[in-house]
């Protein structure tokens, strides 16, 4: 009952609308990273009072700035963006993409348990990984530069429509300076995530025709 209240306590602090039924799904996904964070070490936070806030609350308030209806989330770890995500736009479809397994049997044993239908993990290195159709969007909060997450990701979109959503702390100047020639910064968006100490910011690249 504690994290249910907090939960709504944190998310009465943004412009979210959340259904109490997705409250209670977040919920069970914060006890069952908890559960299973003893013995597969799914995260470094082990408190589920912090994970309301580092995990479920960060990975939200992204939904804000999303474009689309098929999404990746590479490098998806126990389901971060992904799975928060999934609970708050069931209209949307989400592959969640790890190359640890048991990363990836802990996400199947999630959308077991909540009975997510749109959600669809995926055991896989990214550079070989080909999806059925290009994504709307790639979202990533594991990758440790721009370079690295554009490079790795430029084969799961397109140049019309699909976007990179990176994930990041403070703005990070250089590594957009670095940027391939062949992808441009379309957006920035500073996200204020209820209680987290420290800078968030979500940024929006795209590929342009050569």
């Amino acid at each position: 009952m504690m994290l249910t209240q907090q939960l709504t306590a944190l998310i009465s602090k943004t412009d979210l609308v959340v259904t109490s039924e997705q409250i209670d799904l977040l919920i069970q996904y914060v006890e069952l990273l908890n559960k299973w964070n003893k013995a597969y070490n799914l995260t470094s936070v082990r408190d589920p009072s912090e994970m309301l806030v580092k995990h479920i609350m960060d990975s939200l308030m992204v939904g804000e700035v999303l474009i689309g209806e098929n999404f990746i989330d590479v490098g998806t770890g126990p389901g971060l963006p992904g799975i928060p995500l999934a609970i708050l736009y069931p209209e949307r479809n989400f592959v969640l993409l790890d190359s640890l397994g048991k990363r990836i049997t802990f996400l199947r044993q999630v959308v077991f348990q909540l009975k997510l239908t749109n959600v669809t993990p995926v055991k896989a290195r990214v550079e070989d990984y080909q999806g059925e159709q290009p994504f709307d969007g790639v979202l990533s909060r594991a990758f440790s530069s721009l370079n690295d997450m554009v490079s790795w990701c430029q084969h799961l979109i397109t140049t019309d429509n699909g976007r990179f959503f990176a994930l990041k702390g403070q703005y990070p100047q250089d590594e957009i300076n670095q940027l391939p020639e062949n992808i441009t910064l379309v957006d920035s968006h500073k996200i204020i995530v209820p209680e987290l100490v420290g800078e968030r910011h979500v940024l929006v690249l795209k590929k342009i025709t050569e």
